[in-house]
């Protein structure tokens, strides 16, 4: 059974950009197999680990929607979606990534939460880990498209604001009963002057740590939005391969 981490954060705290380091840790460490889904329907996972997408799961039910006749009169609808989800898996030497994606036609997902639900209970049994990129809002979470997360790492930036915000997704994940074995904090784009202070005293949230302003993925943003190239002793990346140990004491 897979290890499941999923972060969740308001925008702009670099939540996807965590999301594709701690791929990248897991890889050079030879964790196992990894999926990484970008369950946000802002999509950028994929970007961020040098991997272009051909379709997302919301094309699919998108192309389903507008034309009914392309599931086969052999093949029930429910095999028929998790054939193309299936077809829909990028897969590298390294790591397969997943997209979401979000579906144009109104009331999509309602018809296919039970289907999907069963062909990621089938894919997250395949890998050792699975980093699920969400949106602020927990949506694959709470449709319980997948199962209950062994981990649930909220990214913030170091200002009040942003405490605010991570408190209430916290709060979100316990209003919807979703499953969740620990609940984190990460606290990104932090200067010298940083006060761990309240960051550290979230009830029943464990604080893993802060991650320091990085220039050099302020410069891979401004040329490209893959951090494939980032260095190996780039000052993120070190942070996070020690926090990264915190997590795997917990698999």
């Amino acid at each position: 059974m897979g290890f499941i981490i999923a972060l969740a954060g308001k925008g702009g705290t670099g939540k996807t950009t965590i999301a594709a380091l701690l791929v990248r840790v897991l890889n050079e460490q030879n964790k196992g197999s990894i999926l990484a889904i970008d369950a946000d329907p802002n999509s950028n996972l994929a970007e961020f680990l040098g991997i272009k997408v051909n379709k997302s799961i919301g094309d699919i039910l998108d192309d389903i929607a507008r034309n009914p006749d392309m599931v086969p009169k052999s093949v029930s609808k429910d095999a028929f979606i998790e054939y193309e989800v299936q077809k829909a898996l990028e897969e590298t030497e390294d790591f397969t990534v997943l997209t979401m994606g979000k579906p144009e036609g109104p009331g999509c997902y309602c018809y296919v939460n039970n289907v999907l639900r069963n062909i990621m209970s089938k894919l997250i049994d395949d890998f050792h880990y699975i980093i699920i990129d969400n949106e602020a809002g927990l949506e694959h979470l709470s449709r319980r498209t997948t199962r209950c997360a062994d981990c649930l790492i909220v990214v913030s930036c170091p200002t009040e604001a942003d405490l605010r915000a991570a408190k209430r997704i916290f709060a979100l994940a316990k209003d919807l009963k979703i499953k969740i074995r620990r609940k984190t904090l990460i606290v990104n784009r932090v200067d010298t002057t940083f006060d761990e202070g309240d960051f550290r005293k979230i009830e029943g949230v464990d604080y893993l740590g802060c991650i320091p302003e990085d220039k050099e993925i302020l410069e891979l943003s401004r040329r490209t939005s893959s951090l494939v190239s980032l260095s190996n002793n780039a000052l993120s990346l070190e942070k996070l391969r020690q926090i990264a140990e915190k997590l795997w004491q917990w698999n």
